[in-house]
């Protein structure tokens, strides 16, 4: 598990990605994966609702990949901007989200893609 201390002192339990988990990790079911940085302004406001959606996650994971301490999946997924959101059917990318976004819409593409 990955512990960030957040903006606004609460703290924020996600499973850690890394090389030596993130196949074996987004190669079954549906994946959430946030690519982050600790000093990204924008990936420590989308904090929190990353949080909210891994603890009411219902039939899929939800996990965090340092950019920094892991250049090489990022580069992999042509990741160029964060945060970035790519959510994993069955090992491939069935989603992606440059930027902000809501919880709300998170959701819907995840019930979508759990859908089909």
């Amino acid at each position: 598990m990955l512990t960030i201390s957040m903006l606004d002192g609460g703290i924020m339990s996600v499973m850690e990605l890394n090389m030596k988990n993130f196949d074996d990790t987004t190669s079954k079911g549906v994946v959430l994966v946030d690519f982050w940085a600790p000093w990204c302004g924008p990936c420590r406001m989308l904090g929190p609702t990353i949080e909210e959606i891994s603890n009411n996650a219902d039939g899929f994971i939800v996990g965090k990949l340092n950019v920094d301490e892991n250049p090489d999946i990022a580069e992999k997924y042509d990741i160029r901007s964060i945060p970035t959101i790519l959510i994993f059917k069955n090992g491939q990318v069935a989603e992606t989200n440059v930027g902000l976004v809501t919880k709300t819409a998170l959701l819907q593409k995840i019930e979508k893609i759990k859908t089909t």
